[in-house]
Protein backbone atom coordinates (compact mmCIF):
# COMPACT_ATOMS: atom_id res chain seq x y z
CA UNK A 1 0.00 0.00 0.00
CA UNK A 2 2.80 2.31 0.99
CA UNK A 3 4.52 1.51 -2.79
CA UNK A 4 1.45 2.42 -4.43
CA UNK A 5 0.74 5.94 -2.39
CA UNK A 6 4.41 6.63 -3.63
CA UNK A 7 3.98 6.08 -6.87
CA UNK A 8 0.86 8.45 -6.86
CA UNK A 9 2.53 11.20 -5.20
CA UNK A 10 5.13 10.50 -7.90
CA UNK A 11 3.00 10.69 -10.86
CA UNK A 12 0.93 13.70 -9.34
CA UNK A 13 3.90 15.52 -8.63
CA UNK A 14 5.45 14.97 -12.36
CA UNK A 15 2.40 15.27 -13.95
CA UNK A 16 2.10 18.95 -12.08
CA UNK A 17 5.66 19.63 -13.26
CA UNK A 18 4.94 19.06 -16.69
CA UNK A 19 1.41 20.83 -17.11
CA UNK A 20 2.29 23.66 -14.42
CA UNK A 21 4.70 25.63 -16.77
CA UNK A 22 1.03 25.69 -20.19
CA UNK A 23 -0.91 26.34 -16.83
CA UNK A 24 1.08 29.45 -15.63
CA UNK A 25 1.62 31.00 -19.52
CA UNK A 26 -2.26 30.31 -20.33
CA UNK A 27 -3.33 34.12 -19.80
CA UNK A 28 0.10 35.42 -21.81
CA UNK A 29 -1.68 34.72 -25.03
CA UNK A 30 -1.66 37.17 -27.49
CA UNK A 31 -5.12 38.82 -29.12
CA UNK A 32 -4.36 37.51 -32.58
CA UNK A 33 -4.15 33.85 -31.81
CA UNK A 34 -7.36 31.81 -30.84
CA UNK A 35 -6.01 29.49 -28.03
CA UNK A 36 -7.72 26.31 -27.11
CA UNK A 37 -11.17 24.70 -28.43
CA UNK A 38 -14.93 25.48 -27.92
CA UNK A 39 -15.75 21.89 -29.55
CA UNK A 40 -18.65 19.80 -28.44
CA UNK A 41 -17.60 15.92 -29.46
CA UNK A 42 -17.84 12.80 -29.37
CA UNK A 43 -15.35 10.13 -28.95
CA UNK A 44 -14.07 6.27 -29.40
CA UNK A 45 -10.56 4.64 -28.02
CA UNK A 46 -9.37 2.83 -25.51
CA UNK A 47 -9.04 2.38 -21.79
CA UNK A 48 -6.25 0.97 -19.31
CA UNK A 49 -6.80 0.44 -15.99
CA UNK A 50 -2.98 0.14 -14.88
CA UNK A 51 -3.79 -0.32 -11.07
CA UNK A 52 -4.59 -3.64 -8.85
CA UNK A 53 -6.56 -3.40 -5.53
CA UNK A 54 -4.79 -6.71 -4.39
CA UNK A 55 -7.60 -8.75 -3.79
CA UNK A 56 -9.40 -10.89 -6.25
CA UNK A 57 -11.28 -9.86 -9.08
CA UNK A 58 -9.59 -6.50 -9.71
CA UNK A 59 -6.46 -6.82 -11.84
CA UNK A 60 -5.87 -4.32 -14.43
CA UNK A 61 -7.41 -4.66 -17.42
CA UNK A 62 -7.44 -3.09 -20.80
CA UNK A 63 -10.90 -2.50 -22.70
CA UNK A 64 -12.33 0.42 -24.47
CA UNK A 65 -13.49 4.44 -24.13
CA UNK A 66 -16.50 6.37 -25.37
CA UNK A 67 -16.34 10.14 -24.41
CA UNK A 68 -18.15 12.92 -25.05
CA UNK A 69 -17.97 16.94 -24.34
CA UNK A 70 -20.58 19.69 -24.54
CA UNK A 71 -18.76 23.04 -23.71
CA UNK A 72 -21.08 25.35 -21.18
CA UNK A 73 -21.35 28.77 -22.88
CA UNK A 74 -18.44 30.95 -22.70
CA UNK A 75 -17.49 29.57 -19.14
CA UNK A 76 -14.32 27.74 -18.89
CA UNK A 77 -16.30 24.82 -18.26
CA UNK A 78 -17.67 21.57 -19.78
CA UNK A 79 -20.28 18.73 -19.33
CA UNK A 80 -18.40 15.61 -19.97
CA UNK A 81 -19.80 11.81 -19.83
CA UNK A 82 -17.51 8.85 -20.31
CA UNK A 83 -18.18 4.93 -20.61
CA UNK A 84 -15.57 2.37 -20.04
CA UNK A 85 -16.00 -0.98 -20.50
CA UNK A 86 -14.08 -4.31 -21.08
CA UNK A 87 -15.09 -7.63 -21.76
CA UNK A 88 -16.58 -8.07 -17.87
CA UNK A 89 -18.51 -4.96 -17.64
CA UNK A 90 -19.06 -1.39 -18.03
CA UNK A 91 -18.70 2.04 -16.15
CA UNK A 92 -20.38 5.09 -16.56
CA UNK A 93 -19.10 9.12 -15.92
CA UNK A 94 -20.70 11.86 -15.32
CA UNK A 95 -18.49 14.89 -15.04
CA UNK A 96 -18.05 18.55 -15.02
CA UNK A 97 -14.64 19.84 -16.37
CA UNK A 98 -12.61 22.85 -15.88
CA UNK A 99 -10.57 23.91 -19.08
CA UNK A 100 -7.76 25.80 -20.02
CA UNK A 101 -6.75 27.16 -23.21
CA UNK A 102 -2.76 25.76 -23.77
CA UNK A 103 -2.61 26.49 -26.96
CA UNK A 104 -3.94 26.89 -30.64
CA UNK A 105 -7.06 24.77 -30.42
CA UNK A 106 -5.77 22.35 -27.56
CA UNK A 107 -7.21 22.55 -24.03
CA UNK A 108 -6.31 20.99 -21.01
CA UNK A 109 -8.22 19.98 -18.34
CA UNK A 110 -9.23 18.91 -14.64
CA UNK A 111 -12.33 16.63 -13.86
CA UNK A 112 -14.39 16.06 -10.79
CA UNK A 113 -17.38 13.04 -11.12
CA UNK A 114 -18.30 9.76 -9.73
CA UNK A 115 -18.28 6.60 -11.59
CA UNK A 116 -20.92 4.18 -11.89
CA UNK A 117 -19.97 0.47 -12.37
CA UNK A 118 -22.68 -2.11 -13.75
CA UNK A 119 -21.90 -4.81 -12.57
CA UNK A 120 -20.28 -4.28 -8.64
CA UNK A 121 -17.69 -6.90 -7.96
CA UNK A 122 -16.89 -6.82 -11.89
CA UNK A 123 -13.12 -5.77 -12.86
CA UNK A 124 -13.49 -2.79 -15.18
CA UNK A 125 -10.37 -0.34 -16.04
CA UNK A 126 -11.34 1.88 -13.08
CA UNK A 127 -11.95 -0.39 -10.84
CA UNK A 128 -14.69 -2.61 -9.53
CA UNK A 129 -17.05 -0.91 -7.48
CA UNK A 130 -18.67 2.82 -7.67
CA UNK A 131 -16.63 5.69 -6.94
CA UNK A 132 -15.76 9.44 -6.64
CA UNK A 133 -13.67 10.08 -10.05
CA UNK A 134 -11.14 13.27 -10.51
CA UNK A 135 -8.88 13.05 -13.76
CA UNK A 136 -7.05 15.60 -15.81
CA UNK A 137 -6.41 15.05 -19.29
CA UNK A 138 -5.42 17.26 -22.81
CA UNK A 139 -7.81 17.57 -26.12
CA UNK A 140 -6.76 19.44 -29.55
CA UNK A 141 -8.49 19.44 -32.85
CA UNK A 142 -6.37 18.10 -35.57
CA UNK A 143 -8.01 18.65 -38.38
CA UNK A 144 -11.24 19.89 -39.47
CA UNK A 145 -14.29 18.73 -37.20
CA UNK A 146 -11.65 16.13 -35.56
CA UNK A 147 -9.94 16.02 -32.43
CA UNK A 148 -7.68 13.93 -30.56
CA UNK A 149 -8.03 13.39 -26.52
CA UNK A 150 -5.96 11.51 -24.05
CA UNK A 151 -7.17 11.61 -19.86
CA UNK A 152 -6.09 9.78 -16.77
CA UNK A 153 -8.62 9.16 -14.23
CA UNK A 154 -8.53 8.32 -10.57
CA UNK A 155 -11.46 6.36 -9.06
CA UNK A 156 -10.79 7.05 -5.44
CA UNK A 157 -11.15 3.97 -3.31
CA UNK A 158 -12.49 1.85 -6.17
CA UNK A 159 -11.20 -1.40 -5.26
CA UNK A 160 -13.90 -3.74 -3.00
CA UNK A 161 -12.38 -4.90 0.30
CA UNK A 162 -9.34 -2.43 -0.28
CA UNK A 163 -8.84 1.52 0.48
CA UNK A 164 -6.93 1.53 -2.93
CA UNK A 165 -7.52 3.79 -5.71
CA UNK A 166 -8.00 3.21 -9.35
CA UNK A 167 -6.18 4.63 -12.20
CA UNK A 168 -7.48 4.55 -16.05
CA UNK A 169 -5.39 5.97 -19.03
CA UNK A 170 -7.72 6.72 -21.62
CA UNK A 171 -7.43 7.86 -25.48
CA UNK A 172 -9.37 7.98 -28.54
CA UNK A 173 -10.23 10.10 -31.98
CA UNK A 174 -13.52 12.81 -31.25
CA UNK A 175 -15.75 14.15 -34.20
CA UNK A 176 -16.89 18.05 -33.52
CA UNK A 177 -20.32 18.15 -33.79
CA UNK A 178 -20.48 21.57 -32.12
Amino acid sequence: MKRLLKSLVTISALSSCVIAPFLLSAGQASAETKKGTDASYIGAGVAAGVTNGGQNNDAANFGGNLTGRVKLGSTPFSARGNVLWNDETSTIIPEVSVDVPIAKNTNAFVTGGYSFLDKDGSSSPLGNRDAVVVGAGVESEVAKNFLVYTNAKVGLRAYQNSPASAISINGGLGYRFK
